[in-house]
């Protein structure tokens, strides 16, 4: 009997297969050659280095389970989903052929590329360039095989961390272009005019696209009437236009360290919408009365008007006059009294918001100081001055007052939303918080009232080891087309129309403030348009903190730092290390275990305690401020190892 084509054997080795266990996983590579399946946060399987050849880092896959030498192993069977598709990395010629490096780290090997003339004329070693994955050895294919889409940048480009990082995330790099008719006012409605009004903007020294103007009144029985006036876009941008689809899809105005990039063309941003100081414009009113105690009164306006900012001031400068110090001085006694009556609106509702809402926290701010190559000079931390905060006190009142108006008149709108805690995560909280002796209970802390009480106690107790982890258990912040609340600021209802220059969320509640006060057929926004918005808002964040973590690397790697000694913050703890922020310029660094405790065997990292034990013994947790020196600036993953100082 022969066993060459033989159907029985066939069908045994059919059934053999059928019964081999298999597992579903993401790739995890090593420096070392060999790999994991990992199938869930607590589970991985050993991949040997040659299997680890058919496959790459964050590859999902289904492998088959086997036992070699007493020892599970995952053995590479199909892929369900290839980790690179469309990426970004860097170029190597060689023997007139041209190969890319993922920019990603735990990828080590260059992968081949198509041969074309014009990119191998082109491309020299170094330069940055995005592919698409087009082989793939788990598909059948012998090699691993890249298609060259578009060249980034030369090697020796200055502006590399921001053009690499944009096509990353595929965000736009350059402002939208536009045509004359872009630039012409489209609408012709009767304006209110309010040019005689002593309105000032208080932006940053350098900003250019300025889009709200304050004006306030004392009245008679010690309140305030306020009128807030912001740029009106949706004058020159008609619903479906093709500038209006392109500022859709961008979302915002992406703010990265030393270089934005605008929503709207600049000349209309910049320009022509912007309310610059002396220059007639078109804007969206709110005008609201506040109560002396503080609350919002019922009586809100919203209309439209040509308004004249009589100055351009800057926060630092209003700051320091109301603080009494440097020699800036208000140029016109009316705007004296215009920021004299602000300051006291603004120091009224915060108290109003200390008692019945939440107030934010005064955390530090940190800013690049960037040369014009794009050199890091240093890095700058800032706190939220008295300027800052008597601006955000008067966006807060207009776009309560958005929000209330809105949901009064349609019943819909962007509104910016946030549920405090579900509720395993509300038990969670309670559970965490009577083991320090603080008693809240879940139907409480999950009411607008009960969340906002917490906020109060913990902003009282000023423990941020506490406050850490309560705010790990909350929710994330998001957008709703009908009303809801706002639970971290406090707030029954928010939405937010100020800053239509730079963010198409406000753009759409411009334009349903505007069929209210023109008693025209509302457009409602989409599911699908809120869900854009937010995912150009992810993406925008991404690359703000990508940008950020490459600044800080090629900053820290100047040899003035190699021995320096840095208080650091303990933000979070993982597996195996310690994430850090250094308090003198916010660089977020990483603590591996070995740096922490010579003996792994003896050191337990509890990622939801937020605190390290050794030999049983509680030595570190999260807030804790720590001494740490830099151990290794890693420039090709932008990452930064530090080390305790003993």
């Amino acid at each position: 009997m022969t066993f060459q084509n033989n159907p029985l054997l066939t069908q045994l080795k059919k059934n053999l297969h059928a019964k081999t266990p298999r597992i579903e996983g993401i790739v995890k590579s090593t420096a070392r050659g060999f790999g994991f399946l990992e199938t869930d946060p607590q589970k991985s399987y050993f991949i040997p280095p040659k299997n680890m050849k058919k496959v790459m880092h964050g590859d999902k896959i289904i492998a088959l389970l086997k036992i070699e030498k007493d020892r599970e192993i995952a053995e590479p069977e199909k892929l369900i989903e290839p980790f690179l598709n469309r990426f970004v990395g860097t170029i190597e010629k060689k023997n007139n052929k041209l190969f890319i490096m993922p920019d990603y780290p735990f990828f080590k090997d260059f992968i081949v590329c198509q041969t074309n003339s014009n990119y191998l004329n082109k491309l020299q070693n170094g330069d940055w360039a995005v592919a698409k994955l087009i082989k793939h050895k788990l598909r059948g294919d012998h090699i691993f095989y890249a298609e060259l889409i578009e060249i980034i940048a030369e090697k020796n480009n200055f502006l590399i961390p921001w053009w690499v990082t944009l096509a990353h995330h595929k965000l736009e790099k350059q402002e939208p272009l536009c045509t004359k008719n872009d630039l012409v006012l489209k609408e012709h409605d009767t304006r209110i005019d309010l040019t005689d009004l002593d309105f000032i903007t208080i932006d940053n020294i350098n900003t250019k696209d300025i889009d709200d103007a304050i004006h306030i009144q004392q009245i008679k029985d010690g309140g305030f009437c306020l009128t807030v006036a912001i740029a009106d876009p949706t004058a020159y941008i008609a619903h479906g236009s093709k500038l209006d689809i392109i500022a859709l899809k961008r979302g915002f105005t992406n703010y990265l360290p030393g270089l934005n990039i605008p929503m709207l063309p600049r000349v209309l941003s910049e320009d022509i919408c912007s309310l610059n100081p002396n220059q007639r414009r078109p804007a969206l009113v709110c005008r609201v009365l506040i109560n002396k105690d503080g609350n919002i009164s019922n009586n809100i306006e919203f209309f439209l008007s040509w308004i004249k900012s009589k100055s351009k001031l800057s926060y630092d400068h209003v700051s320091d006059w109301i603080e009494k110090s440097g020699t800036w001085i208000p140029p016109t006694p009316s705007i004296e009294q215009q920021i004299l009556l602000l300051h006291d609106l603004c120091l009224l509702r915060i108290i109003w918001r200390e008692k019945n809402a939440v107030l934010f926290k005064d955390n530090l701010e940190y800013r690049f100081q960037l040369s014009e190559f794009g050199v890091v000079i240093d890095v700058l931390a800032e706190k939220r001055r008295i300027a800052h905060k008597i601006i955000e006190e008067a966006m807060i009142i207009a776009n309560i007052s958005a929000a209330n108006f809105l949901s009064k008149n349609i019943g819909f709108g962007i509104y910016n939303v946030h549920f405090g805690f579900d509720y395993i995560n509300a038990e969670n909280v309670v559970s965490f918080l009577k083991q320090h002796n603080l008693n809240f209970n879940v139907q409480e802390i999950m009411t607008l009232k009960g969340f906002c009480n917490l906020r109060r106690v913990l902003n009282i107790l000023s423990n941020k080891y506490i406050e850490s982890r309560v705010r790990r258990f909350q929710s994330f912040g998001s957008f709703s087309i009908t009303p809801g609340p706002h639970f971290a600021l406090g707030m029954s209802e928010y939405a937010t129309w100020t800053s239509p220059i730079r963010k198409y969320s406000d753009i759409i509640n411009h334009r349903l403030l505007k069929s209210i006060i023109k008693n025209e057929i509302p457009i409602k926004p989409t599911e699908t348009i809120k869900l854009k918005i937010l995912e150009q808002k992810r993406r925008n964040r991404m690359a703000e903190r990508d940008v950020s973590d490459w600044l800080y690397t090629l900053f820290l790697q100047h040899e003035k730092f190699t021995n320096k000694t840095f208080n650091a913050e303990i933000i979070d703890i993982t597996r195996n290390g310690v994430r850090a922020k250094l308090l003198e310029n916010g660089a977020s660094v990483f603590i591996p275990g070995i740096f922490i405790h010579y003996n792994r065997e003896e050191i337990i990292f509890d990622q939801e305690l937020g605190k390290i034990f050794i030999k049983n013994i509680m030595l570190y947790k999260v807030s804790d401020i720590i001494q740490v020196t830099l151990f290794d600036v890693k420039l090709e993953t932008r990452s930064i190892v530090a080390k305790l100082k003993y």
